[in-house]
């Protein structure tokens, strides 16, 4: 091994359990924990996100939680370079880090770097803009599909942002999105040691459903309700917060709003999980396998 610093992921889909066992392990490491978690960092967004709870929060330090507000622009490239900025000044403390999140894309710009995108014309994302505007998000998810199947399958499809952002490159370079990914790995001064949690499919479905009422029972439609003046943003075109919109617009009921959240987030946790399987670096566990968690980054950390 070329460092003795090592950054010990967790990744896998929502409701998983992932906030549990980060807390654990860098109580066990005397660590601190950053978050790759693309909708934690907005501190508007409380409730739809499933934030650490306070009492969480005070048993270990925690970064990018409530970091940015949803009117600043905060991109890949932002986090990847705050997020390795952050890395290395708690390094000189720290021979050990704990990086949590469901975020694959994030959680590459840390250990891979970023990729470098062609730019597309203003003219292509005005289009796309417009389109989106005026017939909804279905049309340029069908587009993507036939553009680009392989990205199609792995991003969150009602993020409207990265659906126009990968459309734009397939348009405007006549290529998939995806082919440009991964071309080049900048060199990192650390170890990843990377950790999947994933559990039986109806066990995680039956925790995603559990989690979306408790939201709901939590206060969701208020947060949403508050945010309606801000719903523009791209922060909040997302699960949880896009289907209460539909709710608010009287399109849906209250339970139908629901009963979309639970839907699009069991969707949502399977493209997260098809993501972070092609990573054949990920070592794969169940969340309450601790012991053998902890004996696997050990050995890791010592070979």
């Amino acid at each position: 091994m070329t460092s003795t610093k090592n950054l010990i992921i967790i990744a896998g889909p929502t409701a998983i359990g992932k906030t549990n066992l980060a807390i654990k392990i860098a109580l066990h490491f005397q660590t601190e924990v950053i978050s790759a978690d693309s909708r934690q960092f907005y501190k508007e967004m409380e409730i739809g996100t499933a934030k650490p709870s306070k009492a969480e929060l005070a048993q270990v330090k925690h970064h990018f939680i409530d970091s940015h507000s949803i009117n600043q622009p905060f991109s890949v490239g932002d986090y990847e370079e705050q997020a390795i900025g952050l890395i290395d000044k708690l390094f000189e403390k720290y021979d050990d880090l704990i990086l949590v999140g469901g975020s694959g894309l994030f959680i590459k710009a840390v250990t891979d770097g970023f990729d470098n995108l062609p730019k597309a014309s203003p003219e292509i994302r005005e289009q796309l803009n417009k389109v989106y505007h005026t017939e909804g998000i279905s049309l340029l998810q069908k587009q993507l599909s036939e553009l680009d199947p392989a990205y199609f399958n792995e991003v969150d499809i009602n993020n409207p942002q990265r659906v126009i952002r990968a459309l734009e490159v397939c348009i405007s370079t006549g290529q998939p999105f995806s082919s440009f990914r991964n071309r080049t790995l900048k060199q990192r001064n650390f170890n990843s040691i990377k950790i999947g949690l994933n559990i039986d499919r109806e066990k995680l479905y039956k925790q995603i459903n559990f989690r979306v009422d408790q939201m709901a029972e939590h206060g969701l439609v208020e947060e949403v309700r508050q945010l309606l003046p801000f719903r523009h943003l791209n922060a909040l075109n997302t699960v949880g917060y896009s289907e209460l919109f539909e709710y608010f617009d009287g399109v849906l009921s209250l339970d139908e709003a629901i009963e979309s959240i639970k839907q699009n987030t069991r969707r949502f946790a399977k493209r997260q999980l098809t993501w972070f399987r092609k990573d054949h670096e990920i070592q794969w566990f169940e969340p309450n396998q601790y012991e053998e968690i902890l004996e696997f980054v050990e050995s890791i950390r010592h070979s």
